[in-house]
């Protein structure tokens, strides 16, 4: 796939896997909390970074794999698992912040110092088996079919959620 079909391609995987991390946060919330609504996140909309990275670490690592749905999953568990890992750790010791804690969350079990667990990791798993074969088929169909609405709703998406990531961590 070419530069220029590639890249709006990927920008919008990160912006829809941002989105879906952020609802996905908040349903784990609701069930954690008896139902109480919680903002999850650091920026303002409703979308959260490290699922729109993990998106784009797991399309990295499994593009070439995709006619083995056992390898995309293993792939995007672990390599997701290690991303979660080592941001929970570097957010926690080098900025002191606890932006999520398996420890204290109903099905914590293996859980690494509250960093990651199993369930967040097998998570992961699934996440990458849901965008290597549902969402990134559907934006391959939309981005084949109508290039110019694509690009259009792909620029402007990635662009508010560009925009919040910068004004997040300007703004406080």
């Amino acid at each position: 796939m070419s530069a220029k079909k590639l890249i709006p391609l990927l920008l919008l995987t990160f912006t829809v896997a941002g989105v879906i991390g952020f609802i996905y946060e908040t349903v784990c919330v609701l069930i954690n909390t008896g139902g109480e609504f919680f903002k999850r996140g650091t920026t303002y909309g409703p979308w959260i970074p490290i699922y729109g990275f993990g998106a784009l670490l797991i399309y990295a690592l499994t593009v070439k794999f995709r006619k083995k749905p056992w390898l995309v999953f293993l792939i995007a568990m672990t390599s997701c698992g290690l991303l979660e890992l080592a941001s929970g750790y570097v957010l926690d010791k080098v900025f002191h912040q606890r932006l999520w804690d398996y420890s204290t969350v109903i099905l914590n079990w293996g859980n690494l110092n509250g960093y990651i667990c199993v369930r967040s990791v097998l998570t992961w798993g699934i996440f990458g088996m849901l965008l290597m074969y549902g969402l990134l088929p559907l934006e391959e169909k939309f981005q084949k079919r109508l290039p110019k609405a694509f690009n259009i709703v792909t620029f402007a998406l990635f662009g508010l959620f560009a925009l919040d990531i910068v004004l997040s961590l300007t703004i406080k």
